[in-house]
């Protein structure tokens, strides 16, 4: 089956948003290293081991800070990282949740590629497996990704998401991530990540479905058919900021508790799946599709789900040390400010 136009628009957008996604964290890391050098690092990350040293004495740790704020190229990065964001906003207005969102591991291919040339952060050959696999499955996934429905006005994305099916769903991510964040934040927060990882991922695909509504709408909008005149169009918009806050308030819970090597392919594959489950929902995407098509998706997509799990887990391997040090050794001021700038990345991207 042949791709369609808006397909094409669709992929191109989340290709370039990959791009300039993956790119702003190196220009970012930069910043965020020249920062860390010139004055105090923007966080800290310690390993189990030396928690009870840095308690013992502080001085040995220099943590807090947004000096970076000062640093012309962490602005850079913002910059980019803003456009990338853009183009995969727009993106979701042309082509279907299950082509734009698994794409979106691109960005950390681009990252680990850049880094490797520019940072000097050697690239496992693991790693360079797993940038293949993430290629081999977005291949599949674009060469086998349903149409776009057509749609003339916002009134048929509320009406879609207004059928029963949807309302069950929506339903379900309300009354579950209601007892997560009230019930079980409290008590189990701290040391269960699932909990912060569930209540990003499950309001994230309600996220992803608005933003997509919102992106019909704008695209009508510029195409002479202004769509802001109906209250659907305000209250997706309502959605869109609302969710993106709670998601911004506990993805970054998640990453000041718990390893960023962890938390980022977890939440990748919780986000992308449920996003993925909303969209089938909502737009019913495989109504069109034989089942071999079907298969060759989810095929696509773990492929892109294991390599983005062998990236992570291979990410500090080309980089360890010849000489073995201490375990009760402080890490470096350098090597704090890496960890630090990794987790600023981490807490940018959304979507």
């Amino acid at each position: 089956m042949g791709i369609s136009p808006d397909n094409v628009h669709g992929l191109v957008l989340a290709v370039s948003s990959s791009v300039f996604i993956g790119s702003s964290f190196i220009v970012k890391k930069k910043g965020l290293l020249k920062s860390g050098n010139n004055g105090t690092r923007a966080g800290l990350f310690l390993l189990p081991d030396q928690y009870n040293l840095f308690l013992k004495d502080t001085a040995l740790f220099s943590a807090g800070g947004h000096s970076y704020l000062y640093e012309p190229w962490w602005w850079a990065g913002m910059i980019v990282m803003i456009v990338g964001e853009i183009a995969n906003f727009a993106a979701y207005a042309f082509a279907p949740a299950i082509l734009v969102t698994p794409l979106g591991a691109l960005s950390i291919i681009f990252s680990a590629v850049l880094a490797h040339f520019i940072l000097k952060e050697k690239l496992h050959i693991f790693g360079v497996l797993g940038c293949v696999l993430c290629v081999v499955g977005s291949t599949s996934i674009v060469l086998h990704a349903p149409q776009e429905r057509a749609i003339e006005s916002v009134k048929e994305v509320w009406h879609l998401a207004t059928e029963p099916g949807f309302l069950v769903y929506s339903g379900v991510v309300l009354v579950v991530v209601s007892v997560l964040i009230f019930r079980f934040a409290p008590l189990y927060g701290q040391k269960n990540m699932i909990v912060y990882v569930g209540i990003c991922s499950l309001m994230g695909s309600i996220t992803v479905m608005s933003v997509k509504a919102l992106g019909i709408a704008l695209k009508l909008t510029f195409s002479g058919s202004n769509q802001f005149i109906y209250y659907q169009t305000w209250l997706f918009t309502i959605v869109v900021v609302f969710a993106c806050l709670l998601q911004i308030n506990y993805l970054n819970k998640a990453l000041d508790t718990f390893n960023t090597a962890v938390i980022s392919p977890v939440y990748y594959v919780m986000f992308t799946s449920l996003t993925i489950l909303a969209s089938m929902i909502m737009f019913k995407e495989w109504d069109s599709q034989n089942a071999s098509q079907i298969v060759t998706e989810v095929c696509g997509f773990i492929t892109i789900l294991s390599g983005t799990f062998l990236l992570h887990r291979t990410k500090d391997m080309g980089n360890a040390p010849n000489s073995k040090s201490s375990p009760e050794t402080p890490v470096s001021t350098k090597e704090n400010s890496t960890t630090s700038a990794n987790t600023e990345e981490q807490q940018m991207a959304i979507f």
